[in-house]
């Protein structure tokens, strides 16, 4: 910002002094021609002394720049003795001679350099080299081209093992997923059997116990109906042998024809003996039967 400010200031005062000249120069020929050398001499001698003043003023202008100059370079050496970096990066940025821009690069170099800024200190030094050659910025500028030359298959080793890493945890994560899922479809196939079996367990266990209860239901009905068949068995052989006494009790009574009358039977007698013949098939009503040779009817029956 200073050096545009003196080009400008050097620029407008070249242009009015350039002016003035011009004006004064012309005044001088005039007079030398009309003869006039006094005042020739004085135009001439005019000039003279503005150009000693411009040539003054523009060497204040440049001293004055070049003391700012050395002003933020030595700024700069002492920030980075100091090991401020970044101070000393912001004074040796402000320096523009060309006899300190060459070393202040240089050191421009070290500072990025002290702050791990390896590209940026590349770039410090190579702009050195461009203004002049020194075997100091060559050494530093190789120097740090190896280190980033280093840097940089350090990262592409550290990238390529955090890509096998990942791939390596990729490869994990799936065959743990395939496996989870594996053992997920396993227990869903034995539940699913265990389930089956539980349900054909459970059907055949009815089944044996439908099976069962009729089973039990037919041996039931054969034990009623053998109870029954033996009830009527033992019915009829009752019948049969209350029968036979009554048979018996009749053959051994004793008939004398022609003699006292016929006993009346029982109500009960009679019952059985209707069943007896009810049985054999007989139906037969009992009926008054008439002695013989008597005049009177036997009123009770049989």
């Amino acid at each position: 910002m200073f050096k545009i400010t003196i080009f400008v200031m050097l620029f407008s005062l070249s242009l009015w002094g350039g002016l003035l000249d011009f004006q004064t120069l012309e005044k001088a020929e005039k007079s030398y021609k009309a003869g006039d050398y006094n005042t020739s001499a004085v135009a001439y001698e005019s000039l003279e002394k503005q150009n000693d003043a411009l040539h003054y003023n523009l060497g204040n202008a440049y001293y004055k720049e070049k003391q700012n100059d050395a002003l933020h370079y030595n700024l700069g050496n002492a920030y980075y003795k100091e090991k401020h970096y970044d101070e000393a990066i912001k004074e040796f940025q402000q320096v523009n001679q060309e006899d300190l821009k060459a070393k202040a690069l240089h050191n421009l170099g070290n500072a990025y350099a002290q702050t791990q800024k390896v590209k940026e200190a590349i770039k410090a030094y190579e702009e050195a080299l461009k203004i002049g050659d020194d075997e100091d910025t060559k050494f530093n500028l190789e120097l740090l081209k190896k280190e980033q030359e280093k840097q940089e298959k350090q990262k592409k080793q550290d990238q390529d093992k955090q890509d096998q890493e990942n791939k390596d945890q990729d490869k994990k994560d799936q065959e743990k997923s395939d496996q989870e899922k594996s053992d997920q479809e396993k227990s869903d196939q034995e539940k699913s059997d265990k389930d089956q079996k539980s349900q054909e367990s459970d059907e055949n266990k009815k089944s044996d116990e439908d099976q069962e209860s009729k089973e039990d239901q037919q041996k039931k009905s054969d034990q009623e109906q053998k109870e029954k068949e033996k009830e009527e068995k033992e019915a009829d052989e009752a019948d049969k042998a209350s029968q036979k006494e009554e048979e018996k009790q009749v053959e051994e009574q004793p008939m004398q024809e022609g003699e006292a009358k016929q006993a009346p039977i029982s109500d009960m007698q009679e019952r059985k003996y209707e069943q007896m013949l009810d049985k054999r098939g007989i139906k037969t009503l009992m009926v008054p039967i008439k002695t013989e040779g008597g005049s009177d009817e036997e009123k009770s029956a049989w």
